[in-house]
């Protein structure tokens, strides 16, 4: 039977970045804050502003005093990019994308371990979910607890928030939680038989220190 304009549509693995709230607050408070709505800026670059990215951004924070933050995100807004980054629907497009670039290519190879990773990461937990970015693949629940992250062509690193907790088995420390990063561990996996009981482990010790 042939699908209708109103078939619904497959339901994303991967949930909106909690990001995506915060650009949202920083849009509906851009006018108060600045004088100006985020139109209002757009057009104010285009008209005003230098035709660089790197330019404007530069621009917006020595000229008009803006923070970092936002000048980066209305000078990529100025040329078309970024609307990923406050629109749910846009993210989670871009979130399928994001992915297939990240296993793509000379990482190809990886995208098996990657998806075993992933479906045992949300079964960890009924409020576990996969939030990408371009290099690495958070898993949250109130915070990232772990992160899947395609470290060489033959190695997937997924890690672990697990604070001060001593490295012991296959665990790495990585001097995350010295330098107050969120993931401290980690354990490097090239295969799929490399994701066993041990992982499983502390992929629910990770989530259950997020309760």
């Amino acid at each position: 039977m042939p699908r209708t304009a109103t078939a619904s549509k497959k339901k994303s693995i991967y949930s909106v970045h909690p990001g995506i709230a915060m650009t949202q607050k920083w849009v509906a408070e851009l006018r108060q804050k600045t004088g100006r709505s985020l139109e209002d800026w757009l057009r104010f670059v285009k008209k005003s502003g230098p035709k660089d990215e790197k330019e404007r951004r530069d621009w917006l924070k020595q000229e008009h005093g803006l923070g970092t933050n936002p000048a980066w995100w209305i000078a990529e807004r100025s040329v078309g990019k970024g609307t990923e980054t406050s629109d749910p629907n846009q993210y989670l497009k871009a979130a399928e994308g994001y992915v297939e670039q990240m296993f793509s290519g000379s990482k190809s190879a990886l995208r098996p371990i990657y998806d075993a990773l992933l479906k045992l990461g949300l079964k960890v937990g009924k409020d576990a979910k996969a939030c990408p970015c371009q290099t690495i693949v958070p898993l949250y629940r109130k915070h990232v607890f772990a992160q899947i992250k395609p470290t060489t062509r033959t190695r997937i690193d997924l890690g672990f928030a697990l604070g001060d907790m001593k490295a012991k088995g296959r665990l790495i420390d990585t001097g995350g939680f010295a330098k107050k990063d969120r993931i401290t561990h980690r354990i490097p996996i090239e295969s799929v038989q490399d994701i066993d009981d041990e992982v499983q482990h502390w992929l629910k010790a990770a989530y259950n220190r997020d309760a």
